[in-house]
């Protein structure tokens, strides 16, 4: 695997493989890299193509400076699982080299209503940031395709919104989200939970398990009103227990049986705020 820290390095290599045809999958992380990151890599590897990763904790999407300072950086052991993943190169950029004009972002991404809603209520500022970096990095890599993670629903929809807005020519290939045995979703903040935190880190699936068998047509009011008792009477403390239109993100109080559905939930337990989704 190669590792570069420079843009212009990585940009002078991915012109070089341009020359060749070469089809460049692009799997962007923060590290603290679980099994959900490397199956992207793999799923990435699997279609042919040349994969990149970057690793970049980046401080312009923390709207909480305590989980910035706290996020958790494991790049060794991070460097050793993209090399057995089969990774083909490795971005390793500073702050100075995402940001060289520094971290305020002039020109704001027009994100319309999912900017207002969910991940975007309760994190103002947050998707900016999402939409900043990323830009930034398909500027200096820009990959044939993008694979991310559905446990990040809405940030997902955001990219494809940013890609859109800028004419990026990027495909964005969305992977379900990988669980552990007893059906958390696999996540880097994971690492932060001392182990009673982790045993009820589950509920959060339960009750997403549990809207997916309770959800039929007509009212939805009580199902999510029993879903923020539920990881309330778990120990958490909880921004929302939603369930949205899968296309749109639209909030979705009356069902009418068609619409394509997703749940989503995102709770602290102690200072840890964790969040997932499911289709259903």
């Amino acid at each position: 695997m190669i590792i570069f820290k420079k843009a212009a390095d990585i940009g002078q290599f991915l012109h070089k493989t341009g020359e060749k045809k070469t089809k460049t999958g692009f799997v962007p992380t923060m590290g603290a890299l679980h099994q959900g990151h490397i199956s992207l890599i793999e799923t990435a590897k699997s279609g042919g193509d040349l994969v990149i990763a970057s690793i970049f904790v980046n401080p312009t999407q923390f709207n909480d400076a305590n989980d910035f300072q706290n996020y958790p950086v494991t790049i060794e052991q991070d460097i050793d699982q993209l090399e057995h993943a089969g990774c083909d190169v490795l971005f390793l950029p500073s702050v100075e080299e995402m940001y060289p004009d520094g971290l305020v972002n002039k020109t704001p991404y027009d994100l319309g209503y999912l900017e207002t809603v969910l991940e975007g209520k309760y994190r103002p500022g947050h998707f900016q940031g999402v939409c900043q970096v990323v830009h930034r990095l398909l500027t200096i890599i820009p990959a044939d395709h993008l694979y991310l993670g559905q446990k990040d629903f809405q940030q997902c929809m955001v990219i494809k919104k940013m890609a859109e807005l800028k004419g990026l020519k990027t495909k964005i290939i969305i992977c379900p989200t990988l669980r552990e045995a007893d059906g958390l979703a696999m996540s880097s903040r994971n690492m932060r939970l001392n182990k009673e935190a982790r045993q009820k880190a589950v509920e959060i699936s339960r009750v997403l398990l549990h809207i997916k068998a309770s959800v039929k047509p007509g009212d939805l009011s009580a199902l999510k009103k029993g879903s923020v008792e539920q990881l309330t009477r778990a120990g958490f403390k909880t921004d929302y227990a939603e369930i949205a239109d899968a296309n749109s993100l639209e909030l979705v109080d009356n069902w009418d049986g068609k619409r394509k559905l997703v749940a989503l939930c995102a709770a602290f337990i102690g200072e840890i705020r964790l969040i997932d989704n499911m289709l259903l």
